[in-house]
Parts: structure tokens; C-alpha cells; sequence
């Protein structure tokens, strides 16, 4: 086994963590000066983002780039997006002004109702606690008023707290059901917070103080947020007749290419195999904004692919009709955002993202994010149909093959005027860059 246990690693300075890590590297001076170079050198913002997670030695940088011209419900977007594929942005460009020009991404419809749990079993007869849940809780709404207060002030707060019964799944478990409504912020711990409350209040309101409680008629198992955020979804479409989709269509009628469209979109809602990777096209473009935006990507693709598994089978979470000479396509997705708290008030970029969207609401993000997600699945199903999926993304992955083989300005200008037209992979250009 390679290397040691360290112990007490969280408790050393960033800069005997940096020299630690170091040495397991070939060159481990070499190793330190490069971790060390990619810190922002600024201490006060250094400081800042050293601070974001748990033993940091250094920083990984991530290109910040725009897709301009989104028309959202009628407003005009230029979207921050943060990924390191460079097609994404750009397909995301082209397909936001392809639709700009047929009317943009519509907004039909919108829920934002986020969800947690408090988990527990009881032991003792059912009717007891079923005749007992309904004092218990008023009780327990009570309890929270202190927690809510400021968040009933904003206009959110708790919206419904429910008991379930989930014994059919596990012996005496229950849970309660609590629904929330966050407003601008994302919520996470403002949930969690009361979750553990309530969890707290069912038992001291359930069990005797008294008693032992490995003997005690309800045992809390557990209290925290789901990422299955059902009731938390946004619903954007495109569509326009059929006659308009010229400019695209590479060699094939608009008829052909709508229902080339509309069959590829059919596949992805039956096939897992196509839906999986349909979905993750998706995502490309959703996690990017996320992540430019400060919001946790983590939550939404969690979400989003147990979305796709709701009927039972994984599908595709867009879809596409053709019907009276129009073609629509929509996605519906799952998304839990903020425009407030969090990483979004810490993180300079993220503030900055959120800035030149306008400052908008936590629902008018959700429909920025959705219409990126649709613009990167329709230019991805798009390019499936017709030239193949490979043309445009090798193309736009040159720059990255240059770095790579470390090619000279020169090398650079003739591949990139040698490959026109060309197909790109990586062995062609390694083999033109050679031989010149």
C-alpha cells in the first residue's frame, strides 16, 4: 500500500499540508511551488476561498465563460457558465440563438416546494399514536415558530407537516413529512435546522424523559432534507412551426429533420441506455449555470435522475411532439436554488453570475438553468441527426489537443486550416503536428 496514515492532517497549516501532500509526488518541490501558484494571491480573498472546504492546499480552476443571447419568458440573458467542456458553452450559444430568434424559452409552469424528513419507529400500539398525532402536532408547529420567524417574515416558512406511515416498506418506521417553502434561498440548513427540531419535540412529546431509551416507545432513526425535490420543478418548452427550422437541417427537408427530431427524443424516453446519456446532455448545461451561480450540483443532479426514475422506469426528462405542423420540445426538471445565503453571498463569482443575470428571484433562476439545460439537449439531439455529435465537439476540443502535445502558434494555425472539414481526432492532429 502506497504511502502512510496521517494523522492530524486537518490540524496543520495549509502551507505543512501543501509540503505533506507534496512529498508524495515524484518532485515534490516542484509539486509545492505549483499547488501553491494556483492560490489567489490577494490575503483577503485568499482567505476567503481557502476557507470554503476542509483542508485545502491549493485551488483547481475551472473556465468561466458566457452563452449569450437566452430569451427567457420574453427577457434577454447573456448566462454565466462554469465547465471545462468548451462545446457545452458553445452549444448552448448557438442553440439559445437559434430559438431567440422563434420566440425563446417559455415558462409553463413552476412549483417550488422543497422537502425533508424526520424518520422514527414506534414500538407501541399504532391507534396511540395515531389518536395522539393530531395535539402533537399543533405542538410541535409551536415549537418551531422560533426557528421560522424570519423565514414567515420573507413570505416562506413551513407549509405542511405530515405523518406517514411506512411500515408497508419497513418494520415500524414512520416519518414525518414536512414541507417547506425557502423563498430565495436554496434552505438546506434552514430545513435541516427544523427538521432536528422536530425531531427533538416527537420525542419528548412520544417518550417519558424517564425511561431508558433503548426501551422507549419511539426511536428517532433520523432528520434531514431530501434531494427528491418532486414538487420543486420547472417546466420550459420551445416550439415554433415546423417551416422555420431552416438553417439547421444539414442536407434534409424541415419535415425530415422535425421528425428525425421527434423520434431521437422518443428513444431517450423509452431506452435507458439513450436516456441516460440524453439526460446527461441535460445536465451539461444545468450543472454549468449551477455552478456559476453558486448552487449545489450535487443536489440537482441527485434530483433530477430520481426524477427520471419516477414512473418506475429511468427516462428522458425532455420530451418532443410534433403536432400541427409545429414542433415543441420541453423539459421538466427538479431544481432546488437560491439566490441568497450560501456559497452565493461568499463566493465573488458567484455573485458577480447572479448580477449580470439581473438579480433574479430563486424561480426566475430555475428557469434560466432549465432553458440552459434545454438549449444543450436540443443542440445535442440536433447534431445526433444530423452530422454526428463528433464533428462540432473535436472541433471545438483542437485547443485542447494543442495544449496537450504542446503545439507551437505556427502548428496551431496550420492543423486548425488543415482540419475545415476535416474528421478530428486526436492520433490525426498528434500526426499532423509531428510532421510539421
Amino acid at each position: 500500500m502506497k504511502g502512510i496514515i496521517y494523522k492530524g492532517f486537518s490540524r496543520l497549516s495549509e502551507a505543512e499540508k501543501r509540503k505533506l501532500v507534496s512529498h508524495l509526488c515524484e518532485e515534490p518541490g516542484v509539486t509545492e511551488l505549483e499547488l501553491n501558484s494556483y492560490i489567489v494571491k490577494d490575503p483577503a480573498r485568499r482567505e476567503m476561498f481557502m476557507d470554503l472546504s476542509e483542508n485545502t492546499v491549493s485551488a483547481y480552476h475551472l473556465p468561466y465563460g458566457i452563452a449569450p443571447n437566452f430569451v427567457v419568458n420574453g427577457n434577454i440573458y447573456h448566462v454565466p457558465m462554469v465547465t471545462e467542456e468548451s462545446s457545452v458553452v458553445a452549444a448552448c450559444a448557438s442553440a439559445a440563438r437559434f430559438w431567440a430568434e422563434r420566440g425563446g424559452f417559455a415558462l409553463k409552469e413552476i412549483k417550488t416546494t422543497k422537502l425533508g424528513h424526520v424518520y422514527f419507529q414506534w414500538f407501541a400500539d399504532d391507534k396511540a399514536l395515531f389518536d395522539a398525532w393530531p395535539k402533537l402536532k399543533a405542538t410541535l408547529l409551536s415549537r418551531l415558530k422560533y426557528v421560522t420567524a424570519s423565514m414567515v417574515q420573507r413570505g416562506g416558512g413551513i407549509t405542511s407537516l405530515e405523518l406517514a406511515d411506512d411500515r408497508h416498506k419497513t418494520d415500524k418506521l414512520f416519518r414525518l413529512v414536512v414541507e417547506f417553502d425557502t423563498v430565495n434561498s436554496m434552505g438546506a440548513n434552514f430545513i435541516n435546522t427544523c427538521l432536528e427540531e422536530l425531531a427533538q419535540g416527537l420525542d419528548e412529546g412520544l417518550n417519558n424523559a424517564a425511561k431508558n431509551p433503548e426501551n422507549s416507545d419511539c426511536r428517532i432513526v433520523m432528520s434531514i432534507l431530501s434531494n427528491y425535490v418532486e414538487n420543486c420543478t420547472v417546466t420550459v418548452e420551445v416550439s415554433c412551426p415546423i417551416r422555420n427550422l431552416h438553417g439547421i437541417t444539414v442536407g434534409m427537408s424541415q419535415l425530415m429533420f422535425a421528425q428525425k427530431v421527434e423520434l431521437a427524443y422518443q428513444i431517450a424516453w423509452n431506452d435507458v441506455y439513450r436516456a441516460a446519456t440524453h439526460n446527461k446532455g441535460i445536465m451539461n448545461g444545468v450543472d454549468s449555470v449551477i455552478i456559476a451561480t453558486g448552487n449545489d450540483w450535487r443536489a440537482a443532479e441527485a434530483g433530477a435522475h430520481a426524477f427520471a426514475s419516477r414512473t418506475g422506469q429511468y427516462r428522458a426528462l425532455s420530451q418532443c411532439e410534433i403536432k400541427d405542423d409545429n414542433i415543441r420540445i420541453w423539459l421538466t426538471i427538479p431544481l432546488a436554488l437560491g439566490t441568497i445565503g450560501g456559497i452565493t453571498n461568499l463566493h465573488p463569482l458567484a455573485k458577480k453570475s447572479l448580477d449580470i443575470l439581473g438579480n433574479p428571484t430563486a424561480p426566475e433562476l430555475m428557469a434560466i438553468v432549465a432553458s440552459a439545460g434545454l438549449a444543450s439537449n436540443f443542440a445535442a439531439v440536433q447534431s445526433l441527426v444530423t452530422v454526428g455529435i463528433q464533428k462540432g465537439h473535436m472541433k471545438l476540443h483542437l485547443v485542447n489537443i494543442f495544449n496537450a502535445l504542446g503545439a507551437t502558434p505556427k502548428q496551431r494555425q496550420l492543423a486548425t486550416d488543415f482540419f475545415q472539414g476535416q474528421k478530428v481526432s486526436f492520433a490525426a492532429v498528434k500526426q499532423f503536428i509531428d510532421e510539421h
